[in-house]
């Protein structure tokens, strides 16, 4: 049985910052099945269905370079990366994790 790494070495991190204050009036909107930030999620959702579906096929296309080259390409790596990390900021934001509407960009 392999040990994990140690919490500062794991290949990825998720740092959320506590907020100092959140949006009360959000809040209170947001209560009911999350209806106020679902609907102000829809644009984000829209764009990140379409960024999926091309990740997932460069995910199978990395899935090769990798079995013939023995490494993730970088464009590749990147691209999927930013694609979660987008995916992440939506969640945090629907979940009232934060009151910062997630920006239409892969780079954090």
């Amino acid at each position: 049985m392999s040990m994990p790494p140690p919490p500062g070495q794991y290949p990825v991190n998720l740092d959320i910052a506590y907020p100092e204050s959140s949006s009360r009036i959000l809040a209170v909107f947001s209560i009911p099945f999350f209806l106020i930030r679902l609907v102000l999620l829809i644009p984000a959702m829209i764009c990140i269905y379409f960024v999926h579906i091309a990740a997932f096929f460069v995910v199978w296309i990395a899935f090769w370079a990798v079995t013939f080259t023995g490494h993730y390409p970088r464009g590749m790596f990147d691209f999927v990366t930013g694609s979660l990390r987008w995916n992440t900021r939506i969640t945090a934001y629907l979940y009232g994790l934060t009151d910062q509407y997630p920006p239409f960009r892969l780079r954090a």
